[in-house]
């Protein structure tokens, strides 16, 4: 019976022997490296970006993101700290705005058809190097200039008929917007130029004031709740063949 028993655990202590020498072997974590670089401004028009430039922009100041050595994005504008490892930048798009009828023969004229346009925001998380597109409801990059605190997006949106300009703020982690609030009509083919200012936040109490060019400033206390945004954990490892 003895002898039987130590037959029966030897398969048992084989894996777990093989299994030690594997974890022994296993690399240890790579830390990510996230950077913004240095601005560089870029040409940029009504006519490449005729829903989100100024009638007399000509310029675009934008920032390669870098995670680990490459580029990842391009952004604009100011990144916003929302934790000691995440953060939100507003993206910029490099568009291709080429016919099928262009020719791409001279290398010159196949670079002056792509323009910039300013996007959504991104967040980034500085330990995992993930990157995500942020869908914030009634955003409309045309219109909405967003004024951050701490996890809240406070900004002049647009809903899904194009014909009403709300308030909204919104927070990380959370579909439903903890502001919506309707300041006017929208006509989308008489606006003007901007449609919102950027709003303005208040601490104590928490209070965010909307300056649309069409009517008069319209403040809204905000019920400050705890952090929703769930920042997700390092790519978990794997193991080493043994």
């Amino acid at each position: 019976m003895p002898l039987l028993i130590r037959s029966a655990l030897r398969p048992a202590l084989l894996a777990a022997w093989v299994a030690v020498p594997a974890l022994a072997a296993t690399p240890p974590k790579k830390p990510h490296v996230v950077v913004l670089r240095a601005v560089r401004s870029v040409a940029y028009s009504k006519a490449g970006d005729p829903a989100g430039a100024g009638p007399d922009e000509q310029k675009l100041p934008t920032r390669a993101l870098l995670v680990d050595g490459r580029v990842s994005e391009w952004t604009t504008g100011e990144a916003h700290d929302v934790t000691d490892r995440s953060f939100v930048v507003r993206r910029a798009l490099r568009i291709n705005d080429s016919l099928p009828s262009d020719k791409g023969g001279d290398k010159a004229n196949v670079a002056g058809h792509w323009v910039w346009q300013r996007g959504p925001w991104l967040l980034v998380d500085r330990v995992t190097g993930h990157v995500t597109a942020l869908k914030l409801p009634d955003y409309d990059p045309g219109v909405s200039q967003v004024a951050w605190f701490r996890d809240y997006a406070a900004y002049c949106g647009v809903t899904a008929t194009g014909k009403s300009l709300f308030a909204v703020v919104a927070q990380l982690g959370t579909r439903k917007p903890v502001l919506a609030k309707k300041l006017s009509a929208y006509d989308p083919e008489n606006r003007p130029w901007p449609v919102c200012g950027l709003p303005e936040w208040q601490r104590e109490p928490l209070r965010v004031t909307f300056r649309p060019s069409s009517k008069d400033a319209a403040s809204f206390d905000i019920v400050g709740g705890s952090a929703a945004l769930v920042e997700g954990d390092e790519e978990p490892e794997v193991p080493a063949k043994p």
